[in-house]
């Protein structure tokens, strides 16, 4: 049998010619091509910025961004530096990116459940889910000035935790616990669109069942619904903490300078290689590579509930 031939159906008559080299057809070879092209797309960008960042100056100078350096041009250098300096603003910015996504996600999956599953009044459900829906489309930069209002006149966590200072902890770390607070308001509107989207299609006579047996609503939530709640925790976790742990805006307001021993790693980030001589190029390809890490861990770690949750 050739490569090439004509295929007939069942009437004799013969159907358009298709090109097949070893079961390959040409619109699979055309989707791996497009598939191939679009790969390098967005991985050229990254393996630039991780061969930069392995480069010394001159290599910089000397080689195309996306050539990897000689011999000659090979340093681990500025990855030692980098680490150096980012691994204190790594811890700072776990200890809000983290709690704020979990509590964030716990709050949107109660939320949702109480506007999906218990029976009461739908126009009252529409109208709660509406407030808190449009909390998603108030934008970070027209809450700037109240924010700070907020926490610096109406509620001055400084005064309040003093307790918490006379431990010996720096009081500079009352802009991560303003972070963790912050973030969890922000995050509570998508997190409950997410999880509704995603208990409107469980079944719903499954919840009856329950009821019937004498459930109460928080026994069906913890027995049935948070156990089956697993990829869209992950679908929530994996996208408010790269909301969070990326934010930059939030933590200039708060937080605001990065000698402060609170600073964040996108705070520090935002300085590094920046000097009077110029950009090093080189050490913040390297930090961004380096900060980055913990969100490629969240996705390593979630990577099959978030494909199972987003399917959903």
């Amino acid at each position: 049998m050739s490569d090439r031939e004509l295929r007939t159906d069942g009437s004799g008559a013969t159907a358009n010619p298709r090109w097949n080299l070893e079961g390959v057809t040409v619109e699979d070879a055309a989707l791996y091509v497009v598939l191939v092209l679009a790969a390098a797309f967005y991985l050229i960008p990254i393996e630039s910025g991780l061969v930069t960042s392995f480069k010394t100056g001159t290599a910089i100078i000397e080689t195309a961004p996306f050539a990897p350096p000689g011999a000659s041009g090979f340093t681990f250098e500025k990855w030692q530096t980098a680490i150096d300096a980012l691994l204190r603003g790594m811890g700072n910015s776990l200890l809000y990116a983290v709690p704020a996504t979990i509590i964030s996600a716990l709050i949107g999956s109660l939320t949702a459940y109480g506007l999906t599953i218990p029976n009461w009044k739908p126009s009252y459900k529409a109208l709660v889910l509406a407030l808190i829906i449009a909390g998603i489309f108030i934008p970070y930069q027209a809450v700037l000035v109240p924010l700070t209002q907020f926490w610096s006149q109406w509620v001055q966590l400084g005064d309040i935790l003093s307790f918490v200072w006379a431990l010996g902890i720096d009081d500079d770390y009352v802009g991560i616990v303003e972070l963790v607070v912050t973030h969890v308001a922000y995050g509570i509107p998508i997190c409950t669109l997410l999880f509704r989207t995603y208990y409107k299609t469980m079944s719903e006579e499954m919840m009856e069942s329950a009821r019937l047996d004498g459930a109460s609503l928080r026994r069906v939530y913890r027995r049935i619904v948070l156990p089956l709640s697993g990829p869209m925790f992950a679908v929530v976790l994996i996208y408010q903490f790269t909301q969070i742990w990326n934010d930059l805006l939030f933590t200039l307001v708060l937080v605001s300078t990065e000698s402060s021993p609170a600073a964040p790693v996108v705070l520090i980030l935002a300085g590094l290689g920046t000097s009077m001589e110029g950009q090093d190029f080189a050490l913040r390809m390297a930090g961004a590579f380096f900060a980055a890490l913990p969100t490629l861990a969240v996705y390593i770690l979630f990577g099959d509930e978030f494909a199972e949750g987003v399917a959903a």
